[in-house]
């Protein structure tokens, strides 16, 4: 296995697979998953002949199961510490939920010529947290709820949530796949409680506004509009006004893990872009 160890001395691990002399694309996962819930995007760009890098953010998956640096300023830093090893010029980073969260800070701050474009998809961006200059976000007690839920039994409250909102099974009519919630469960249970506990108040509480209005690349905001976990109103519409070359795409009655339901409708997408 491949890792990077930051200056902290975390070890991150990543993927790294397909020419190196490729487009590069570095995938961002969201909470509290790993790099392989990327295994649809993955597969489907190395078959394409792209460059495809993902990896495990600090205190999940096969990284390092730290108690500190679980906070937005620090998971850029260690995607910083990635791209610089690998030494990647015009990537394009893709980021879903709160990897897209990782990702716009990462964007905001690479060093010139790193990144080429974005793409952000069902991500927290701008502020998930209700606030008085964002009535319209979640109350802060939907984000304790999950504090208690996980403190609680993480185990259980991993099975509950990709059973029910994460990917719409909890809709009428929908086709449930147990292999996707039970590899969710095991992503989230490799990880550590103590990381995975922090990031939920590092996804809801950071405000990512001036990070939107710093990125000068393409970004292309998707996001579905029966997002149960990021709702779409107070999300997708506001981070691509704030982009400078933000472009929204929105897919009608599509869950927040679409990119695992509906990777026969992400996908092509994402390529028209990576290729525009």
């Amino acid at each position: 296995m491949s890792f990077v160890t930051t200056s902290d001395g975390t070890e991150i691990f990543y993927k790294d697979w397909g020419p190196k002399d490729a487009t590069p694309i570095v995938f961002h996962h969201g909470w509290p998953l790993t790099a392989d819930d990327w295994d649809n995007q993955m597969m489907y760009f190395l078959l394409a002949g792209y460059r495809v890098i993902a990896h495990d953010r600090r205190g999940h998956g096969r990284s390092t199961q730290t108690d500190t640096g679980n906070e937005m300023d620090t998971y850029a830093a260690d995607v910083a510490a990635l791209t610089d090893a690998l030494d990647l010029e015009g990537a394009i980073h893709i980021g879903h939920s709160t990897g897209g969260g990782e990702a716009t800070r990462y964007v905001a701050r690479a060093k010139p010529g790193r990144v080429a474009k974005a793409v952000l998809i069902g991500a927290v961006p701008p502020i998930m947290v209700q606030t008085e200059a964002n009535p319209g976000g979640l109350p802060i007690e939907v984000f304790d709820g999950l504090r208690t839920a996980l403190a609680a039994n993480r185990a259980q409250f991993y099975m509950d949530l990709p059973s029910g909102p994460f990917y719409g099974y909890n809709r009428d009519g929908a086709k449930v796949d147990q292999g996707v919630i039970t590899h969710w469960w095991r992503q989230g249970m490799m990880g550590g409680i103590k990381a995975h506990y922090d990031c939920i108040k590092a996804f809801s509480e950071t405000d990512f506004t001036e990070d939107l209005k710093a990125i000068d690349v393409p970004v292309l905001v998707m996001h579905g509009d029966d997002d149960q976990i990021v709702p779409y109103a107070d999300s997708a519409p506001l981070s691509a006004k704030l982009l400078a070359k933000g472009e929204l795409k929105t897919y009608a009655g599509l869950p927040h893990g679409m990119c695992t339901t509906h990777p026969e409708v992400v996908n092509p997408d994402l390529l028209a872009f990576v290729k525009s």
